[in-house]
Parts: C-alpha cells; structure tokens; sequence
C-alpha cells in the first residue's frame, strides 16, 4: 500500500501577511536538542463491536482502488523484521518503539532482526527522489514478495507482486525516504508495517485510524491496534473466505473489545465515488491549482449530501480552507470555521479539530488577537501531544510564543520558542524548513508588521 504525501510537506499557516513582511528574516536560530515522545498513550476506541466487525471486513477485503481481495491473509507464525541499508538513529528508535506496542497492545509475534537474517517484513530507507520515480504521490510504499529495492525495480511488474493477487503473506518490503525529517519516517513505519501485517485499504470515513487517506492520525491509534489484534486472532487463519471471517468477527470483537457490546455485524457503507474523485483531485499536489480548487468546491457541495455533521464534509471544508489560503483568507477562514464546527461537536475527532485550530490561531494572532489566538493553542496542545504530532505541536507552539510576545511576555514567550524549536527537530528536520516556519509565523504578526519599514 501507499502513504500519500504526508501533510507535514503541505502545512502552511494562513497567509495574512503583506509581500513586505512574508520576507521577514529569522535571525540567528539556535536550535535546541530534538524533542522525541515517550511511553504512546493512544485512548480506546469508540465505536460498537458492531462498527468494529464491519470496518475490518472493509480493511480487510478491499484494496483502495475497489478491488476486492478473495481470501483472508496475515503472516502465519512469528514475525522478524529486518532494516536494510543506512538507518537514521529515530528510525531504529522508533522501530523498536513501534514493535513494542504491537507486541503488546495487538499481541503480535513480533521482533527486530538483524539484517542478514531471514526476515518476513524488509525496511529498506532510499532516497525521496527514488520514490517519487515510481510513485510520483507516495511518501513510501510497501510491495508483497519483494524483499529489497533492487529486486522490487526488477518485479515492478510481476503480477506476483500485486496486492490484488495476494493469497498468503510470505514477506513484504517496505520503501520510505531517508532524506526526510524523523516523524515523517516514523509516520510511515507505522503505517506501512501495519499494512504489512493486515489492513490492505485507506476509508475516509474512519475518524480514529491512520487507515484514512486524510493523514490526520500519523501514528497507530487505539482502534488500529484493536484491527490488528482481531486480524491475528486465533480464531481466524489464511485462506479463510470473507464469509468465514464474518462469522467469526462478532466473537473475536466481544473477547477482545468487551466495552464493545454484543452485536451482528453492521451494514456495509458503500463509497460515493463521485466524492472520493473529487477529494482525491483536491488533495493531489501534482494538480494545478484551477483543478484541484474546482475538485474542493464539488467535494463540499458532494459532501453535504452526507449529512451536516460528516466528517466528509469537514474534511471537504478544510481542504477548500487551505487551497483557498493564498488568494482568498476570507473564504479559507469560512471553511475552516464550518470545518471546526463539525469536529468540535464530535467525540473522535479531537485531533482533527487541532489541525482546524492551528490555522485559526493563525488568523486570530494576524489580526491582532493574541489573546485568542494563546487559547485556541493551549486547548488544543494535550491533544496533538498525546497524538504524537510533532510538526502540528511545533506551530502550535510558535504561535503561542508570538502571542505571548505581542502580550509582552517575553520570558513564557522565550520558553515556547524553545519548546516549539526542539519539537520542530523530529517535526521539521532540517534547519532550513524550521527556519520556513518560524518565518512565516513571524510574517503573520502584528509585531512583526509594525517593525517593518513602510
């Protein structure tokens, strides 16, 4: 499966700011030691053991394209995991972060190998321009029956190395970018090795999952690890039809989930496929600019169709919000705040309201609220930490050490900085995109306009 571009690459603020005041220089950075996130604390998952059962069946058997897949398939007994090549020190730390949690929140056999041994799951980092050369939209990727880049180039083509022909898994190889920042290596460890394990497709409509092509959620929460848990159950086994496995769902969630409740499967939810082409148009970097905001407005035209509180429709509004951020702030803060009203008044979306937040504490520090702008950041911070996002935490918190500026706080403000700063390391990576962010938020200042020369 494929890991789109993550939104780390895309995240701009709102651009509030006049020509003179986007060129506005940093100074002199001094960056502190990275920030990494201890022990995850993912919360539990919220839906019935009903909802459960039907969104497995639909990670499970059906490819993203729509294809679907004949017969259930995981690895069948202990699982190695091997690196290839150079690995940055956050990737192996991360690594064994990751294999720990599916040891013990999914119960999966699973362990490091070295990298000469015989391994059913390859990492394997390259560079982003290797990537980009066979998957012009993905960040990493992970193939079956491969087991490293060079044979991968050789078997592009062999049609048993497709998803859709895939009856066991024997082993997978995972391609993700080297030359990127630490989270979004880390984002698609997560991803690819949980697709690796067993979930072969991405729904929209799963707010607490990483299995959603929006890319709210970077790492594996709580309901993903439930899936994956279910999925190496030993009550289910390779080969099994979808009716197989089915029937044995609602007994697996009701052991495993007990919160859950006791109850049949629920109804399948078909696609709309005339709103999943246009968010997909909308949401493609490659796209001009013309296209993808048309695709935007259908998406939320479409989307309204779906009810007044589908996240659909909020994630409609929000991509519309950012597309429109250049040229139009006032239509993009409107689809932000119809897009927040959706997510604040939902259980299962706290992260996603974060992400709405960030772009309106932008508007509100641009336009001179400090104030506001200082409290949309700190309702929002537990949230974004607890999801381990640490380039939304970073903006966050240079927001708040801009407002805490303009309130003329200058010791809390230096302390956001730094904070901001060394969350921004494993966010960002390089200097030269920290230095970017730190900019634009200093663009979008009233203290930094008013310093400006007229």
């Amino acid at each position: 499966m494929i890991r789109a571009l993550s939104l780390i690459a895309a995240m701009s603020l709102a651009a509030c700011g006049t020509p003179q005041t986007a060129r506005q220089a940093t100074g002199t950075l001094t960056l502190p030691p990275m920030n990494t996130f201890a022990n995850a604390t993912p919360g539990r998952p919220t839906q019935s053991n009903s909802t459960l059962a039907r969104d497995f069946i639909d990670l499970t058997f059906t490819l993203e394209n729509g294809q679907n897949l004949p017969v259930f398939t995981r690895f069948e007994g202990p699982i190695a995991v091997r690196v290839l090549g150079r690995a940055p020190t956050s990737l192996t730390r991360d690594l064994d972060s990751l294999i720990e949690r599916l040891r013990r929140e999914a119960r999966i056999d699973i362990q490091r190998a070295n990298a000469n041994a015989d391994a059913q799951i390859t990492v394997q980092p390259v560079t982003r321009a290797q990537i980009q050369r066979v998957a012009p939209s993905a960040a990493c990727f992970v193939r079956p029956n491969v087991s490293n880049w060079s044979e991968y180039r050789a078997r592009r083509n062999d049609p048993e190395t497709f998803w859709n022909r895939l009856t066991e898994r024997k082993k997978m190889a995972i391609f993700l970018p080297i030359d990127v920042s630490p989270q979004e290596i880390r984002d698609c460890l997560h991803e690819e090795i949980a697709q690796s394990l067993g979930p072969v497709n991405d729904i929209y409509r799963l707010t607490q999952s990483v299995f959603n092509d929006d890319n709210f959620h970077t790492v594996l929460t709580g309901f993903d690890m439930l899936i994956l848990r279910a999925t190496y159950d030993t009550s289910l086994r390779t080969g099994m039809s979808r009716a197989e496995v089915t029937a044995r769902l609602p007994a697996i969630f009701q052991r495993i989930n007990p919160r859950g409740g006791r109850a049949s499967i629920a109804n399948i939810r078909p696609v709309n496929p005339a709103w999943q082409e246009a968010i997909t148009i909308a949401t493609n970097p490659g796209e001009n600019r013309g296209r993808r905001l048309t695709a935007a407005r259908r998406a939320v035209v479409l989307a309204g169709g779906f009810g007044a509180t589908d996240t659909r429709l909020a994630y409609s509004h929000y991509v519309l919000g950012r597309l429109s951020l250049a040229r139009n702030p006032d239509q993009a803060l409107g689809n932000f705040l119809a897009a927040g009203k959706i997510y604040q008044n939902r259980p299962d979306t706290a992260i996603h309201e974060a992400h709405v937040a960030m772009q309106i504490a932008a508007f509100q520090l641009s336009a001179g609220r400090a104030e506001v702008a200082l409290g949309l950041v700190d309702r929002n911070i537990d949230t974004v930490t607890q999801s381990e996002h640490a380039a939304l935490l970073s903006l966050l918190l240079l927001i708040k050490a801009e407002a805490l500026a303009v309130l003329d706080r200058p010791s809390d403000s230096a302390t956001a900085q730094n904070d901001a700063l060394a969350w921004a390391r494993y966010g960002f990576g390089k200097e030269a995109d920290i230095r970017a962010r730190v900019s634009e938020i200093r663009a979008i200042s009233p203290r930094t306009r008013l310093d400006s020369p007229t």
